[in-house]
């Protein structure tokens, strides 16, 4: 499987800054006057920043997909100087992946012989960071987050508690290698779904992972199809479950799965469930 992901030629960055806030991942940063990719994890290769730089120096990158490893990106951020290293791994707290730190600073401390830099420093400037990404041009809007210290909480918001279990839902923004859809059961529901059915929170999305799309008005759907193979081989999420409404253009949230089905070599249990325009199900089975 291949992976389209943002590459910068910084022989032509000019450290404008144009391109940061069109990061929605927040994966951009200006370090030392360059523009720097600091999260492989992040970036989604939608490319919304290369509109927006006037040297052209953003382009993207179509190269085979492996899975997330924090030990060969910490090896190539070295190479890019001491801050660069800070803003990775301060990005990587920030979306709480902090297993990555760790592994990251692992890496750091099994070659500390061997850096430009004083790791001392590094990590005290990490764990002293309190700032969001934002401070940088990034988005906590899109920044990944797990929802878990209300799941079991009778409290609620009016009568009914919440069943979401993390953040961002919008298929754009889902991050297919945030730790949260590792071995998780996956909802992928339209977006009218929700809005149809009032017992939606508790008989569906409960216990679940939610992404949800409109195939109808979604543009760029192709970043839809890499995402679900990745969640398929990567994440190894163990079940796919795909709500849609009962009109016509929702079955493509249906072909879109099934294609990711067809182009991995792992296979996984797909349910399909069908909603009446008045909130009534219509139709659920495996296929």
């Amino acid at each position: 499987m291949k992976r389209e992901i943002v590459k910068i030629d910084e022989t032509l960055c000019d450290g404008c800054g144009l391109c940061i806030p069109n990061c929605h991942e927040g994966a951009l940063q200006i370090i030392d006057n360059k523009a720097r990719l600091v999260s492989d994890l992040m970036c989604d290769g939608l490319g919304a920043c290369i509109g927006h730089c006037p040297q052209g120096a953003i382009t993207i990158e179509k190269r085979e997909a492996e899975a997330y490893n924090e030990t060969k990106v910490m090896a190539d951020m070295v190479t890019k100087g001491k801050n660069t290293v800070i803003a990775h791994l301060i990005h990587l707290k920030d979306h709480q992946e902090y297993k990555f730190v760790d592994e990251g600073l692992n890496y750091l401390k099994a070659n500390e012989q061997n850096l430009p830099f004083d790791l001392n420093e590094v990590i005290t400037t990490v764990h002293n960071n309190k700032k969001s990404s934002c401070a940088s041009g990034g988005c906590s809007g899109s920044a990944p987050v797990s929802i878990t210290e209300d799941i079991n909480s009778d409290s609620a918001m009016g009568s009914l508690k919440s069943e979401l279990r993390q953040w961002p839902v919008q298929f754009h923004l889902a991050n297919p290698s945030a730790s949260y859809f590792k071995n998780s059961d996956l909802l992928l529901a339209a977006d009218c779904v929700a809005f149809s059915m009032g017992n939606f929170h508790q008989e569906y999305l409960k216990g679940k992972q939610l992404i949800i799309a409109c195939p109808k008005l979604d543009s760029a759907q192709e970043s839809y199809l890499q995402k679900l193979i990745h969640l398929i081989e990567h994440a190894k999420v163990n079940t796919i479950t795909i709500m849609m409404m009962e009109v016509p253009c929702c079955g493509g949230l249906k072909l879109l799965v099934q294609k990711a089905q067809q182009f991995s070599k792992r296979k996984v249990p797909i349910k399909e469930i069908v909603v009446s325009i008045k909130g009534e199900i219509l139709k659920e089975e495996w296929i």
